[in-house]
């Protein structure tokens, strides 16, 4: 006996988000922020598309994990680049108070 059943349609980009949400953790100081800021646009365009047919696709689990993980690479490489900025305004004006009063 064969059942005739209907395959759905994977997500699109529900892989390459999921893919750019990991990338965005693993690779926050360099361009983590580029890749969480594509993660989540694709992944909104992917969300509104399932939220108007959650029957007629599959892979809304990766997609949602992705998304997520690309907001939390979003949010770790912005608090990198704030710690940076701090650590360097710091360094920068110790140093600046250091080498200013050797005149």
């Amino acid at each position: 006996m064969q059942l005739d059943i209907e395959e759905k349609p994977q997500l699109p980009n529900a892989t390459t988000v999921l893919v750019l949400g990991i990338l965005s953790i693993v690779l926050f100081c360099f361009f983590g922020w580029v890749l969480g800021i594509i993660g989540i646009i694709l992944g909104n365009k992917s969300r509104k598309l399932y939220s108007k047919n959650p029957t007629g696709y599959t892979g809304y689990g990766s997609l949602q994990a992705g998304w997520i993980m690309s907001i939390i690479g979003l949010c770790v490489s912005g608090m990198y680049f704030i710690w940076t900025l701090i650590y360097f305004l710091i360094w920068g004006s110790l140093f600046m108070t250091i080498f200013g009063n050797m005149q």
